[in-house]
This record gives C-alpha cells, sequence and structure tokens, in this order.
C-alpha cells in the first residue's frame, strides 16, 4: 500500500521541489481534501491525523517543521475553503487519471484508518471523485480495495496475535 503511496507523490512532487509551499502546491491541495475527509464525521480521530502524517512524512519526504508546514498549510486552506473547487482544478491541472484515480484511494484510506465509514464521508469523496472526474465505479471500486485493505491489516494482525 505504501509503494502506491510513495509513487502516487514522487510523481506529484516531481515538478515541486521541497523549497516551500505557494498556495497552489499539488501538496497542500492534497492535504486540504485529506483534512475535508476526516472532518467530514464531525470528529478527526487520532488514527486519522496518524495516517495522515505518515503519509505526507513517507510520501513527500518531510519531517520536522516541513511537515508541520505542510499540515498546517493545509489546514488553513481547508478551513478557509468554501468548496472543494479550489483544491480539486488545481489537482486536475497537476495529475493525470491514474494519479486521480490514486488520489480517491488515498482518499478512501483515510476514511478507514479508524475503522469506520461514515455517509458524510461518502458524500465527501463523491463530490471530490466527480470534480476530479473520476467516475462512480471508479470511485466505487477504490473504496472497496480500501476496505479490503483494511479487513487484510486485521486479519495480519489476529494472526500475529
Amino acid at each position: 500500500m505504501f509503494e502506491r503511496f510513495q509513487a502516487f507523490f514522487q510523481k506529484l512532487t516531481a515538478n515541486n521541489p521541497k523549497k516551500g509551499f505557494s498556495p497552489d502546491d499539488p501538496r497542500i491541495a492534497v492535504a486540504a481534501l485529506c483534512m475535508q475527509v476526516m472532518e467530514a464525521d464531525g470528529k478527526i480521530k487520532d488514527s486519522e491525523k496518524k495516517r495522515l502524517r505518515k503519509l505526507l512524512k513517507e510520501q513527500y519526504g518531510l519531517d520536522g517543521k516541513p511537515l508541520e508546514a505542510v499540515i498546517a498549510a493545509g489546514q488553513e486552506a481547508e478551513s478557509s475553503a468554501v468548496d472543494y473547487y479550489r483544491f480539486t482544478s488545481d489537482l486536475k491541472r497537476h495529475l493525470d487519471t491514474e494519479q486521480r484515480l490514486e488520489l480517491i484511494g488515498i482518499l478512501w484510506d483515510i476514511v478507514y484508518a479508524d475503522g469506520e465509514r461514515s455517509e458524510m464521508e461518502d458524500h465527501v469523496i463523491w463530490r471530490i471523485a466527480d470534480l476530479l472526474g473520476v467516475s462512480s465505479r471508479e470511485r466505487i471500486q477504490k473504496r472497496q480495495e480500501a476496505a479490503a485493505r483494511v479487513t487484510d491489516t486485521v486479519v495480519v494482525q489476529d494472526d500475529a496475535d
């Protein structure tokens, strides 16, 4: 799973070295969309925060102050946004079709980080996917893949006990 994240973020940041974060930096848009998904059910759980931090750290190669900066910039952008279009329009310019699908998969992984999926989280991802041009079939497929990864992880952890 993390190899998929790594490939996605390496492609995403190829033209954006770690020199700082401009307002249209796709890393900020990804972080902001992740925040919106995390907040959709009315509560941000530690497991979701941890998943986001790990994802940003491993895939962007960020740690310490730069990691905190991208998270803060994502939170600020998310809190000032009136809709998803601001982020999805930036990402549509930076991502090809396959990368957009991967992003939807990442958002589903954030949803399942706490082991639960709410109707509001479904709605948020549906809107984001629609704005990114990801079909309902592809969105549902990514949801099913994320749910299967959670199930596989639980089974592996249970077997280890």
